[in-house]
C-alpha cells in the first residue's frame, strides 16, 4: 500500500506511478487537499491536520485506516521538509512500514547546503562558487558584516527548508536574487528579523535561461550503490514565487559523465533511496555544476515514469520483495520524451531563442513523446478533467506574468551530444 504524504502534482505523480506499475490505489495523507488529488479514481485522501508536525503525522499513521491494513506500507514524502518530519517520527512505526529514506546523519549532511558543498568537493564534483552566512551565530551583525563585494547578481537561498517554511517575511521566496551588496544586506536583515536561525547560502548566479538547467534522479540501494539514473534538460521552470525553480517541462536524455559524478558524490554521502539533483550548464566554462540534492523523488518525478522506467519499482523490489540482484550494471533511462505540466504553446514561447532545441522538442512531441502526469486515462471524472484544462490556461497566463525568456536569454548552453540518448 503506497502512502503518500502531500497533495501536489508530485504526490499525484507518485500515485500514478504505483497505479501504472501495480494497479493499486494509494492513500494520500494531507491536511490541505487540492484539485490535483480530488475526484480521482486512483487514490483516497486521509486527513491529517498538520503533516509537518512529527507528533501529528505519527498519530495519523498509527490510526485508521492504516492500523487495519495487513500488507506492507511504503511511506513517501513529497517535499524536503516532509522527509525531515518522517526522519523524526519513523521510529514510532512498526516493521510493516517501509521507509526508503536515508538516516538522519547523512540526510542532514546532504541537504544542508554548506555540508553538501563539502561533500561535493571531497567527491571531486563541480559546484558554483559559494559562500555562507551563519544566522545561528547570535553575534552576527548584518550591518557590520563583510559581504561579497563583486560577482553580482548572486543567488541567496536557505540551507534548512523546514526552518525556512516556519518563518515569514516580506518578499519571501524559495530562492532570491540580489543585484548588489545593499540588496543582499537588506535581504539578510529581513531574514534574520523573521527568526530564521540557520545558514544562508550565497551562490554565483550562472548566466542563462531555464534551458541551462539539468535534472538527474538516481536510486541508491541500502549499500549506497547507484542502481538507476534518469537525466533530463529543463525547458522551462516554474516562476511563481512559491514554486520558483521547479521544472515545468523537461526534455529527457542521457549524460553518463554527469551520472558518474553523481555516483561518486552519493558514495561519499553514503546515500540511500532516491536523490534528485539540480544542476546547471555554465556557458562560461562549459561545465555542468551541481546545485543541490533533494532527498526524494522530486515534484516533477513523472519525467522519470514517462520514459517507461517506473521509479517506484525500485522501492518495491528492494523494500517489499528484497530481490535486488547482487551483480548489476547501472540502468539509465534512455527514452527521449517531453515531460510537461504546461501547454505546448508555453514551451514554444519559452524557448523561442533556442530554435534547435525547439525543433528537437517538437520532433519528440510529434512522435508521441509528450508526457503530462495529470493526463491519465484511468481518470474518468469530468469535473477533474475540466479543472485540468483550466489549469493549463492558468499556467500559460502565470508564465507570461512571471517570466521574461528574452531577458533571461544568454548565448551558449546548447545541448551537447552527451545530452542525447545513446543508440
Amino acid at each position: 500500500m503506497p502512502v503518500i504524504v502531500g497533495a501536489h502534482v508530485g504526490g499525484y505523480s507518485l500515485v500514478r506511478a504505483f497505479h501504472e506499475a501495480y494497479a493499486v490505489r494509494s492513500l494520500v495523507v494531507t491536511g490541505a487537499t487540492s484539485w490535483v488529488v480530488e475526484n480521482s479514481a486512483i487514490l483516497e485522501v486521509v486527513d491529517c491536520k498538520d503533516a509537518h508536525d512529527p507528533d501529528v503525522l505519527a498519530e495519523a499513521l498509527l490510526g485508521s485506516p492504516f492500523a487495519e491494513l495487513d500488507q506492507p506500507k511504503i511511506l513517501l514524502a513529497t517535499s524536503d521538509s516532509l522527509v525531515d518530519v518522517i526522519a523524526l517520527m519513523r521510529d514510532r512505526l512498526d516493521a510493516s512500514w517501509k521507509v526508503p529514506y536515508v538516516g538522519a546523519g547523512p540526510l542532514a549532511r546532504a541537504t544542508r547546503k554548506h555540508t553538501f558543498e563539502e561533500a561535493a568537493q571531497a567527491a571531486g564534483v563541480t559546484t558554483p562558487a559559494t559562500t555562507f552566512i551563519d544566522l545561528g551565530d547570535t553575534a552576527y551583525d548584518v550591518s557590520a558584516a563583510e559581504l561579497p563585494s563583486e560577482g553580482y547578481p548572486l543567488i541567496v537561498k536557505p540551507t534548512a527548508p523546514a526552518a525556512w517554511n516556519a518563518v515569514t517575511f516580506e518578499g519571501q521566496a524559495k530562492v532570491h536574487t540580489v543585484a548588489s551588496p545593499d540588496e543582499l544586506r537588506d535581504l539578510v536583515r529581513r531574514v534574520q528579523a523573521s527568526g530564521y536561525r540557520e545558514t544562508l547560502i550565497v551562490q554565483d548566479r550562472i548566466p542563462g535561461d531555464d534551458t541551462g538547467m539539468r535534472i538527474l534522479t538516481c536510486y541508491c540501494d541500502r549499500d549506497s550503490r547507484v542502481r538507476f539514473a534518469s537525466y533530463g534538460r529543463t525547458l522551462i521552470e516554474e516562476h511563481s514565487p512559491g514554486l520558483l525553480g521547479v521544472p515545468a517541462a523537461i526534455l529527457t536524455g542521457q549524460n553518463r559523465e554527469i551520472v558518474d559524478e553523481a555516483v561518486r558524490l552519493l558514495a561519499e554521502l553514503k546515500w540511500v533511496g532516491y536523490a534528485n539533483f539540480d544542476l546547471k550548464y555554465d556557458p562560461r566554462d562549459g561545465k555542468t555544476k551541481f546545485f543541490e540534492l533533494n532527498p526524494r523523488l522530486g515534484r516533477s518525478n513523472y519525467y522519470v515514469t514517462g520514459t517507461g522506467f517506473n521509479p517506484v519499482r525500485w522501492y518495491v523490489d528492494e523494500y517489499v520483495h528484497d530481490n535486488l540482484p547482487e551483480e548489476f550494471e547501472i540502468v539509465e533511462a534512455d527514452t527521449e520524451t517531453v515531460y510537461s505540466v504546461v501547454p505546448v504553446r508555453t514551451i514554444r514561447w519559452a524557448i523561442a531563442r533556442h530554435p534547435d532545441l525547439w525543433a528537437r522538442t517538437k520532433r519528440v512531441i510529434k512522435a508521441g513523446g509528450l508526457r503530462n502526469p495529470l493526463h491519465y486515462r484511468a481518470e474518468k471524472n469530468p469535473v477533474r478533467w475540466a479543472k485540468i484544462l483550466a489549469a493549463g490556461v492558468s499556467y500559460d497566463r502565470k508564465f507570461h506574468q512571471y517570466y521574461d525568456p528574452e531577458a533571461a536569454y544568454h548565448p551558449g548552453g546548447e545541448p551537447a551530444d552527451s545530452d542525447l540518448p545513446r543508440r
